[in-house]
């Protein structure tokens, strides 16, 4: 039987009540990302089948085109939701991935039984480096040696470029919140104020790369998702257009590793691999 993993209040009610994850991705500079992160992916992925955790994969976005793929995928998400709307998605496939409500930082698998972990979800909203760190030792764990983790995470720098888009630096409010991001990356918006996220840690690409090697593992590369594209709302009849959005594909392809510009991403994506003579995470 499923057990419901503890989330914060207002992180769950954002999920259930402000947000549909699933339709984010298909809309807007969420096209982007999603189509850079699955792009990266199926770039450094070795030939299958292979067998594929999605860890924090919501509603399935990512785990249906993996299982489409003909990879073998369980999703884990701590949200019913998502998993009631991730099994819905699944029953629609030829190769349909499983699911179960679970805690990244407490994974019910073995260990060396995955070729591939995604973390495109956790390291958001685990505020305490602590609980980063454990859940990319749990993804390590759970890896063959030489297995590869896909590590999202949300850019330091996000809601100053979002505060720029939509005017919201106008609001001395706001400017406070970009503040404390901009200062130690712990974002909060305690009146719940809609379009400012929720309860997140927002990463500077340094030290997500080190949170990785502390886990064990080492850096195969560290990627932009959206680049400046991201940030272009008055180019958002292209993002709907496939030729206008190939464009915007191919320019943030083209800045996605120049590290003075990572971070212009609103989202970034780590590639780590668990080395074939692991040695296992550092010690906390």
């Amino acid at each position: 039987m499923d057990r419901e993993p503890r989330v914060d209040k207002q992180i769950a009610d954002h999920y259930q009540e402000q947000i549909e994850e699933r339709s984010r991705l298909r809309r807007g500079s969420g096209l982007i990302e999603f189509e850079r992160a699955r792009e990266i992916v199926r770039r450094h992925l070795p030939s299958g089948p292979l067998r594929i955790l999605d860890v924090g994969g919501a509603a399935g976005a990512h785990a249906e085109w993996l299982a489409r793929d003909g990879h073998n995928v369980h999703l884990i998400d701590p949200m019913p939701l998502h998993i009631e709307q991730a099994r819905a998605a699944a029953s629609e496939l030829d190769n349909p991935f499983t699911c179960a409500l679970g805690d990244a930082r407490a994974l019910d698998e073995p260990d060396t039984s995955a070729d591939a972990v995604l973390l495109f979800g956790p390291l958001y909203h685990l505020v305490e480096r602590a609980d980063r760190i454990q859940a990319l030792s749990e993804a390590w764990r759970v890896l063959r040696p030489g297995g590869l983790c896909f590590a999202a995470a949300i850019s330091r720098f996000a809601s100053l470029f979002d505060g720029l888009a939509r005017g919201m630096l106008a609001d001395p409010d706001f400017r406070a919140v970009v503040q404390q991001d901009l200062t130690n990356g712990q974002h909060r918006n305690p009146e719940n104020r809609p379009h400012w996220f929720t309860t997140a840690f927002f990463h500077h690409p340094d030290e997500l790369e080190a949170e990785a090697r502390e886990a064990g593992f080492s850096v195969e590369g560290l990627f932009g998702l959206e680049g400046l594209a991201g940030w272009m709302l008055d180019a958002s009849d292209r993002w709907s257009d496939p030729a206008g959005l190939a464009i915007l594909l191919d320019a943030a392809r083209a800045t996605e590793s120049e590290p003075s510009l990572r971070g212009l991403s609103a989202h970034l994506l780590l590639v780590a691999r668990k080395p074939d003579a692991a040695g296992g995470p550092a010690s906390p």
